[in-house]
């Protein structure tokens, strides 16, 4: 039985995607159907066109799906990623999330493993709290958290982070060794859920 694996994330200049993509990879190599979805972009045109990279991203990644509530549906497992904004996750992500008070009450995501990544301009930019934001949804869909930890050595060279994969902005791209924790990320998360699906044990 392959686990259906989600990964639905916001960018704007293009390092959550990549940070996405790899999250994807890995849970593909682990076997996994995935979809690799964006949330729709809000931003007014004016402020697209003010970031030269912003624009340039948006026109790369026109044909890249659109995530819609079909998708958390489908899914076994969810994983989402978001840059930072003053902490917590971007708008764009945010209203796609606050579209799915329907399908929370039917119980949709519950008992479904999900986790997250994100990006700041700076290592201690909110990182960490945009993450531990996007928990804050997790609990109250009652899915199951799978944060990497540190269950992988994979994990230190990228920053060391606990709670997912985390990239500072201002450096650059992500490095290889942080979307190697990113894809590390997408394995874990898919093995948790075959776990659950096929009831194997550790």
């Amino acid at each position: 039985m392959s686990a259906k694996i989600a990964v639905i994330y916001y960018s704007a200049t293009g390092n959550v995607h990549q940070l996405a993509k790899a999250v994807a990879e890995g849970a593909e190599k682990a076997g996994a159907e995935v979809r690799l979805r964006r949330v729709a972009e809000l931003a007014p045109d004016s402020a697209i066109d003010a970031n030269p990279a912003w624009r340039e991203h948006v026109e790369a990644t026109k044909d890249v799906e659109v995530a819609t509530l079909d998708d958390l549906v489908w899914a076994d497992a969810y994983a989402f990623g978001s840059p930072t904004r003053y902490g917590n996750i971007a708008s764009q992500l945010k209203q796609f999330i606050d579209t799915t008070g329907g399908i929370w009450q039917q119980g949709v995501m519950a008992n479904k493993p999900a986790t997250g990544f994100a990006s700041a301009h700076n290592a201690n930019g909110g990182n960490e709290s945009t993450i531990l934001a996007l928990y804050n949804t997790f609990h109250h869909w009652g899915s199951i958290i799978v944060s990497p930890g540190y269950t992988n050595p994979v994990v230190y060279p990228a920053g060391g982070n606990p709670y997912g994969t985390a990239h500072p902005g201002g450096t650059g791209a992500p490095s290889e060794d942080t979307l190697a924790a990113a894809r590390y990320q997408g394995e874990r998360l898919t093995d948790i859920t075959t776990r659950l699906l096929t009831g194997r044990s550790a």
